[in-house]
């Protein structure tokens, strides 16, 4: 049968085949003996099979000559394949835990109480940066002062979180979102991201969206989104930040 081989040579037991390919193919891992079988297409003994997802490991069992053969079983076609050899588990440390070292050992006084438990916010507040200061930063400010609890990303991320992790958790925990619509969202990867997740929770009823016009006509809004342009919006070139904060928080509460 028509294949790839790689020849490892001498492998200890515990030792870790790595393999990686370009598309599903049939993974075996032999000893000397089996491979020669298999190259004749005789019987033989493999630790492997049919790989769809790489990268592929497979654990050695014994010390010995080892090959890994890939093929796509008689089936046309060519696949790229990559195979290393890890090493296995290390062994226990006899040591003291490092758990026990001052300097390592984790504080759980230190951490606020918030980070254990889920936040629930009022409103997400999704936006371009460019309109973060005439528009998302007053009507976040003045929501909360209003008594909201708002996912803003100015309130919520510190230095070293995950983006979309804090986004996600925002998302999945708010009961509306408001969404400042302008030339400048239309064209920003994260404010789509946030957007599509306020359309999904709004389609299940999770959560309603609150759309706000800034600087931008109908018809763009009805090029960019139709189901949007349908929606009731409030506009920053008719109402002031002030009067559509109260506004939402009429609708809010």
């Amino acid at each position: 049968m028509e294949h790839q081989y790689y020849d490892l040579h001498q492998l200890r037991g515990g030792e870790v085949v790595e393999v990686q390919l370009t598309n599903a193919a049939n993974v075996r891992l032999m000893d000397s003996s089996n491979y020669s079988n298999y190259k004749r297409n005789g019987q033989h003994r493999y630790i492997g099979g049919y790989v769809k997802q790489s990268p592929y490991r497979i654990t050695v069992p014994n010390s010995g000559h080892w090959y890994v053969a890939i093929d796509l079983g008689g089936h046309a076609g060519r696949i790229r394949s990559s195979v290393r050899v890890l090493p296995g588990i290390l062994p226990t440390a006899s040591n003291a835990p490092l758990s026990s070292m001052p300097s390592l050992r984790l504080d759980r006084s230190e951490i606020p109480e918030e980070d254990n438990r889920v936040r629930e916010y009022d409103v997400f507040v999704s936006h371009a940066s460019e309109d973060k200061e005439l528009v998302a930063r007053p009507l976040a400010e003045k929501l909360r002062k209003l008594g909201l609890r708002v996912w803003f990303d100015e309130f919520e991320l510190k230095i070293g979180d995950s983006l979309r992790r804090k986004i996600d958790k925002g998302l999945a925990n708010s009961k509306f979102g408001v969404v400042i619509l302008s030339k400048s969202f239309i064209n920003k990867g994260w404010a789509n991201y946030e957007l599509d997740g306020i359309i999904t929770k709004s389609v299940s009823g999770q959560q309603v969206v609150l759309p706000i016009w800034h600087d931008i006509t109908k018809q763009e809004v009805i090029d960019y989104s139709p189901s949007l342009a349908d929606k009731l919006a409030r506009n920053t070139a008719i109402s002031t930040i002030e009067e559509i904060a109260e506004e939402i928080n009429e609708v809010v509460r």
